[in-house]
């Protein structure tokens, strides 16, 4: 059974830090590409962050130099550093297994809310 859990979310101030978690477990971790993706209300899902199976990074312009994506295989888990938030980073944060040849998979969200 497969399950991908995100945690982490919760109430910052601005300018204050998060460390976001996937779980992920019922498929070869290793071998998928992980995505960070945000939807924030009103508006549509779009991609903050990637790392791919061998490990290279890719960063939306406005979270680069601020977010961090990582992975940890032997757990089975990725994870968002997140730093020096701001109020538009407010949004449900999405993982996002995906495979070229198999099914994607989608975590449930977690609600990151920047406000003073």
């Amino acid at each position: 059974q497969v399950q991908v859990v995100e945690s982490g979310g919760g109430l910052v101030q601005p300018g204050g830090s998060l460390r976001l978690s996937c779980a992920a477990s019922g498929f070869t971790f290793s071998r998928y590409n992980m995505k960070w993706y945000r939807q924030a209300p009103g508006k549509e899902r779009g991609l903050v962050a990637v790392i791919t199976s061998g490990g290279s990074t890719y960063y939306a312009d406005s979270v680069k130099g601020r977010f961090t994506i990582s992975r940890d295989n032997a757990k089975n888990t990725m994870y968002l550093q997140m730093n020096n938030l701001e109020p538009e980073d407010t949004a449900v944060y999405f993982c996002n297994a995906a495979h070229p040849a198999r099914p994607n998979y989608w975590g449930q969200g977690t609600q990151v809310t920047v406000s003073s």
